[in-house]
């Protein structure tokens, strides 16, 4: 039978000439402007649109709502088309098993994931070589920008197994950057003393992951005696509300950069040398910031929902119009590097995962940034939020001390952060990570609903 191999289904060139990296991307994308950036996207829209007419999930999706294919003409139109989200997905898979009916599979090779399933069925995640290529390519030429090169040793301790993110990193760093890539992986398929005799014998320089786990590498680093063998300039990570210099401090001043990107998606945005705001790849990525409660497109500078489009997913599995759920808001302010990209401020929470206390919404991950500048704390944190019999919720915090911690003066701060008061309860350093389990999940657990609603 014949088929094509993997880089027989997709032009490796034209795609480098449709999304550069390097010095290349840097040019293009500082002497382009905002119109001609949009004819761009335009373009790659209306052929993403002719791909999700061919795949039945869109095809239920958007006849569902009574459009046709003759609705939508150009980018313009994009918000007569409804959104979705994880749910809808989950609601394919259970309805067309075990994959759902939301990909478009030929002849071409297929990368194939899930998501961790830790709150139930996992969610097939599949990529044809084109999409995959690119979703790679996004992440490399980011880290690129920032700075890594070829002389770079760069570690990761994203985690791998099923989940997506391991992998994707390991193919854009390997494929798009020339650094040498160490797969460390999370703190349970490397043990946290082996990473950091991994940084020391192998020079690395740069390390990837999730923040809370590499701040915790740190407190490892220390207590071996590695600092004086470990080099490291860079961290790569996902520092959401936080100040990153509490991650920086831990690591004796390397420099740390903030990204953001899903499993559907790949990376959406990342900040460039300049650390001046996330620009979102807008050559690529597709991002609208909607109400959380209305779904109208909100103001630059106001706070919204996540919804992405991916332009250049039209091969497997097109993504249009997909609500992460995550909120942020759009900078507006001058950048310093003269792209052409909008900037967003980067992940401040989640509306699916926020809650709200006696009118007050409280997006757990917030108490992360109130916290780091306490040098006693650990920075490690998580939130159990309860309701009694008479119907009122309360959010306990139980956070991780070194000793010398004054409670009053922590709750003190979280009211002032929080806008509300909430219950606080310290705990010795590396007690919160049974319910965190920050040593064997990529994003740690930082909130417990024990509401039952």
């Amino acid at each position: 039978m014949s088929f094509p191999t993997y880089f027989e289904a997709f032009d490796a060139k034209a795609m480098l000439d449709q999304y550069p990296v390097g010095d290349a991307f840097v040019v293009r994308y500082t002497h382009m402007s905002r119109d001609e950036l949009y004819a761009i996207q335009d373009t790659q829209f209306q052929k993403l649109m002719i791909r999700g007419w061919e795949i039945p999930f869109y095809r239920r999706l958007w006849g569902n709502q009574g459009i046709e294919p003759g609705d939508i003409k150009s980018l313009a139109d994009i918000t007569k088309l409804p959104v979705y989200d994880k749910s809808d997905l989950m609601a394919s898979v259970n309805d067309f098993p075990p994959y759902g009916d939301f990909d478009g599979r030929g002849d071409d090779p297929v990368v194939f994931h899930t998501t961790s399933g830790t709150t139930g069925r996992p969610q097939p995640l599949m990529f044809g070589p084109k999409g995959r290529e690119i979703t790679n390519l996004l992440v490399g030429r980011m880290y690129r920008w920032m700075g890594l090169g070829r002389e770079d040793v760069v570690q990761s301790v994203y985690g791998h197994g099923m989940i997506n993110g391991g992998h994707y990193i390991r193919e854009a760093v390997t494929h798009f950057t020339n650094s040498l890539f160490l797969s460390a992986g999370t703190g349970i398929e490397t043990r946290s003393v082996n990473q950091v005799n991994l940084m020391a014998d192998f020079n690395v320089t740069c390390m990837v992951g999730f923040v809370d786990y590499i701040r915790k590498l740190a407190d490892t680093a220390a207590a071996e005696k590695l600092f004086d063998r470990i080099k490291l300039k860079m961290i790569i990570g996902h520092l959401g509300t936080e100040d990153r210099a509490s991650t920086e401090a831990a690591w004796q001043g390397a420099k740390a950069f903030d990204w953001y990107g899903v499993g559907d998606t790949g990376s959406i945005a990342g900040e460039g040398p300049e650390r001046d705001g996330m620009y979102v790849w807008e050559d690529a990525q597709y991002l609208e910031l909607l109400d959380v409660d209305g779904g109208a497109p909100v103001a630059p500078g106001e706070t919204g929902d996540m919804v992405v489009t991916c332009l250049f997913k039209d091969d497997i599995a097109p993504c249009i119009r997909f609500n992460t759920h995550d909120i942020t808001e759009e900078r507006t302010d001058t950048n310093a590097t003269g792209m052409v990209f909008k900037r967003i401020t980067g992940f401040k929470g989640r509306s699916d995962n926020m809650v709200k206390l006696r009118g007050i919404n409280i997006f757990p991950h917030a108490i992360g940034s109130l916290i780091e500048n306490q040098s006693e704390l650990t920075g490690e944190y998580v939130c159990r939020v309860t309701r009694d019999d008479a119907g009122r919720d309360d959010m306990h915090v139980t956070l991780e001390s070194r000793g010398g911690s004054d409670a009053t003066e922590i709750a003190d701060l979280l009211r002032k952060g929080l806008g509300i008061e909430v219950k606080i309860s310290l705990v010795g350093a590396g007690e919160t990570a049974k319910d965190t389990q920050i040593d064997t999940r990529q994003k740690p657990i930082r909130l417990i609903d024990e509401r039952g609603v």
